[in-house]
C-alpha cells in the first residue's frame, strides 16, 4: 500500500515515514501544499495523510482541488488539538477522517487501515480469501491456520491483492502501488514476486490473465463474468 505524507515539520514528517515504512507501507512525502497538490493529482495513492497548516498552499485548499479534480484516495487530515473548526472545514472539504496533534502512532495506523479497508469495500481488519487469511493489524498471513513466512515485498503484494479479491489487477497498477516515487520501478520484478508467492500458496489462488494482470480468488471460484 502506498501512502502520501504531507507535513512541513521535518521531525514529524520523518517520524511518520519511519512509522509507516516500519509497518509495510510505501511512503512518498511532500513538505508544502503545491508539491502535495502535484503529487496527489498524478500518483495513485491508497491513502493520504494531510497536515492542514502548510506553506505555499494550505491543506484545505489542496484537498478541495484534489476532490474537484476527481482524486478519490482516502484522506486523513492532521489538525491542532484545539482547532475544532479546522476539523469541520477539513471534513467539508472532502477529508475522510481526522487526527489531532499530538497523536499516538498506533491510532494513526489504525485509522489508515480503516480508511483503506473502507475504500476497498472491506469491513473488518482480517481479510480472507479461501484458506488464506491476512490480519492487517499485525501484518501476519496464514494458510489453513498455519503461519505463512513472507518477505516484506511478498507481504506488500499479497496485501494489495487481498484488498481487491476477484478483481483483475494490472502489473502496472501493482508497480505503482508497491514502489515509492523515488524508487526504480520495474514491472518485471512483480512477476518474480508473484512466482515466489505462488510457491507458498495453493495452486490457482493467484490467476494470471495473460497480457492484462493478476486476479486473487478462492480455489474453484472461477473468473467473474
Amino acid at each position: 500500500m502506498r501512502v502520501l505524507v504531507v507535513e512541513d515539520e521535518p521531525t514529524l514528517s520523518a517520524q511518520l515515514r519511519q512509522l509507516l515504512e516500519g509497518t509495510g507501507y510505501v511512503v512518498d512525502q511532500a513538505a508544502d501544499g503545491r508539491q502535495a497538490w502535484a503529487l496527489g493529482g498524478v500518483e495513485p495513492y491508497d491513502a493520504i495523510v494531510l497536515d492542514l497548516g502548510l506553506p505555499l498552499l494550505d491543506g484545505r485548499t489542496v484537498l478541495q482541488r484534489w476532490r474537484a479534480e476527481g482524486v478519490t484516495a482516502p484522506v486523513l487530515i492532521l489538525t491542532a488539538r484545539d482547532a475544532w473548526h479546522e476539523k469541520v472545514a477539513g471534513i467539508d472539504a472532502g477529508a475522510d477522517d481526522y487526527l489531532t496533534k499530538p497523536f499516538h502512532g498506533e491510532e494513526l495506523l489504525a485509522r489508515l487501515r480503516a480508511l483503506i479497508r473502507r475504500a476497498n469495500g472491506r469491513a473488518t481488519p482480517v481479510l480472507v480469501c479461501g484458506p488464506l487469511t491476512l490480519d492487517t493489524r499485525s501484518g501476519r498471513a496464514s494458510l489453513d491456520g498455519e503461519p505463512l513466512v513472507l518477505t516484506a515485498h511478498e507481504l506488500k503484494l499479497l496485501s494489495y491483492l487481498m484488498h481487491r479479491p476477484n478483481t483483475l489487477v494490472a502489473r502496472t497498477e501493482l508497480t505503482e502501488h508497491l514502489y515509492a516515487q523515488d524508487q526504480e520501478r520495474d514491472s518485471n520484478t512483480i512477476e518474480v514476486f508473484i512466482a515466489r508467492l505462488r510457491k507458498k500458496l495453493p495452486a490457482g489462488l493467484i490467476e494470471t490473465v495473460r497480457g492484462m494482470g493478476y486476479r486473487l480468488q478462492p480455489p474453484g471460484a472461477g473468473a467473474p463474468p
